[in-house]
């Protein structure tokens, strides 16, 4: 379980010397130096006399809790925003003025969103060559030059991908390869990387951070933003940690823990312990035998009981969310039965699943979670609407304003007004709405697929802090993550899938963690 409370000081102004805060070699130039950067955004200090380095081919982390100011900095360094008076800015030790996205460009700053704003319907080499004809003249495409530049970008980064594909064909992990290749047109010197990993598997996350490895020995410098701390450690040299907008301090990351880290960029202290229950004895509210479909999943059997979290964790690919999407009628296994309280029951829709007390939490909380434009009260009643009509059949708005003042208030969500836009709160809020939305039909399971995907470590604990208490309420909750640590802190189980099949059973505790990570990364 984990458990945050208020600190005093930092570690580093605590007289701890391993962690006292870095600048930039002695005797050498940074490529880029902030000093004094501020922002302020209808009077609200997005960022205040921020300071900020990194060194030629340096792999930098920028850290902190979303809505720190780590994309408020960014933009300013790219040029979508200008700062406040009193900013110093420098490259290569010369004072750069009148900063706006196409200056940056010539600067050799590239910056790669985590939405990669490429082209899905235009070739590899086409969205790759895209930089080289901004601000150009109309004339006539020279496609040999164009898959030339591109072949020799990509040999630059040790790949191989079909310069004729389309986007739209490549998978995640080739998309953010060809946004890479994209920045090196324009002879990238600084290149950021907004949370590059995010959706990439382990084997994929490997050989990312081996193209970033490449990039600093040929004097490419990156900055690494990412709320996987583990990757952030293993291939960054510094660390600069935001937190409300304020300059934290800059870290080596040798000696540097994750739990260090994350109490740098919450100011609190996490203490991580796993869970310690007996549910031997109660009632199993999910029963799977044998249950089957096609090439998605193969056999699976599994039980969780009451009050009971059933972690399945496994790579990219292994079925896990498949097998969700069945349990919630999203789609029809061809072999095996699903029982609730004992009960066998057949799915034939998520209606079906709904009001057999089942919810589904999806991974992609963008587009299958929340409706962006819609409110956040909107948002938060969309699965019960039936329940809050009155006698001439209209959604009473008594009903409906107690039931969102009530999930807001039980789950801490932080928001404006009701009625403002889901899209204007930060991830871990927004991911606080979907799980109002689907604990306002009172399920007897709720499955709960990458709840933390894009939410910071601060938010995290918070999300698990919430499904402790509905666990200890009673409520069964299957818990998907490709991300081990939080299966093992979390779960009262561990089931860990391969290619369709459950192939390993762990209680934690019983099993340490890094011989979970070595059966799954085998």
């Amino acid at each position: 379980m984990v458990h945050a409370a208020s600190t005093g000081r930092l570690a580093s102004q605590r007289g701890d010397p391993s962690e006292a805060p870095v600048a930039a070699a002695a005797g050498r130039t940074p490529l880029l130096e902030l000093e004094n950067i501020s922002k302020v955004f209808g009077g609200v200090n997005a960022l205040r006399a921020v300071k900020f380095d990194v060194m030629p081919g340096e792999v930098l982390c920028l850290a902190g809790e979303n809505g720190c100011g780590k994309s408020t900095i960014i933009k300013i360094i790219n040029g979508v925003y200008q700062p406040e008076p009193g900013a110093v800015m420098l490259m290569d030790g010369e004072s750069i003025e009148g900063l706006d996205p196409a200056k940056a460009r010539e600067l050799g700053i590239q910056v790669i969103w985590q939405d990669l704003a490429l082209f899905p319907e235009m070739t590899v080499a086409e969205n790759i060559a895209f930089e080289q004809n901004l601000g150009a003249r109309p004339r006539l495409v020279n496609y040999g030059k164009m898959k030339e530049a591109a072949r020799r970008i990509l040999e630059r980064l040790g790949v191989v991908i079909d310069l004729n594909r389309p986007v739209r064909s490549l998978s995640i992990a080739q998309r953010q390869i060809v946004a890479i290749a994209r920045a090196l047109v324009r002879d990238a010197r600084l290149v950021f990387m907004d949370e590059p990993t995010a959706s990439l598997s382990h084997a994929e996350t490997e050989a990312l951070l081996e193209i970033v490895r490449r990039l600093s020995a040929d004097g490419i410098a990156v900055v690494f933003v990412s709320h996987r701390l583990a990757e952030v450690l293993e291939v960054c040299t510094r660390v600069t940690v935001l937190r409300d907008g304020q300059y934290v301090g800059t870290f080596p990351t040798e000696g540097m823990t994750q739990t260090r880290l994350t109490e740098l960029m919450t100011g609190r202290t996490f203490d991580y312990a796993v869970r310690d229950t007996n549910l031997a004895a109660a009632p199993v509210v999910l029963e799977v035998q044998g249950l089957s479909r096609g090439r998605e999943y193969a056999d699976v059997s599994l039980r969780i009981r009451k009050g009971e979290i059933l972690g399945v964790t496994g790579r990219l690919g292994a079925g896990r969310t498949e097998l969700a999407l069945s349990l919630f009628g999203m789609t029809r296994p061809r072999a095996g039965s699903i029982r609730i309280d004992g009960k066998e029951i057949v799915l034939r829709s998520n209606r079906d699943a709904i009001r057999a007390g089942i919810a589904y939490v999806s991974e992609d909380r963008l587009q299958l979670g929340l409706v962006q434009p819609q409110s956040i009260g909107d948002n938060t009643v969309a699965a019960v609407l039936d329940d809050l009509l009155d006698a001439t059949h209209l959604i009473s708005s008594r009903k409906r304003n107690a039931l969102i003042h009530d999930w807001i208030q039980q789950l801490a969500v932080k928001i404006g007004k009701p009625d403002d836009a889901v899209s204007t709160l930060s991830g871990g809020n927004q991911q606080r709405i979907v799980l109002a939305k689907w604990l306002a039909t009172n399920p007897k399971l709720l499955i709960l697929d990458s709840p933390t995907v894009g939410v910071d470590v601060g938010a995290r604990a918070g999300i698990f802090a919430i499904i402790h208490k509905l666990a200890a309420q009673g409520m069964a909750i299957l818990l998907i993550s490709d991300e081990i640590p939080e299966v093992y802190f979390n779960a009262d189980r561990i089931l860990h899938m391969r290619n369709g099949r459950i192939v390993g059973e762990y209680v934690p505790g019983a099993t340490t963690m890094e011989h979970i990570e070595r059966d799954v990364h085998a």
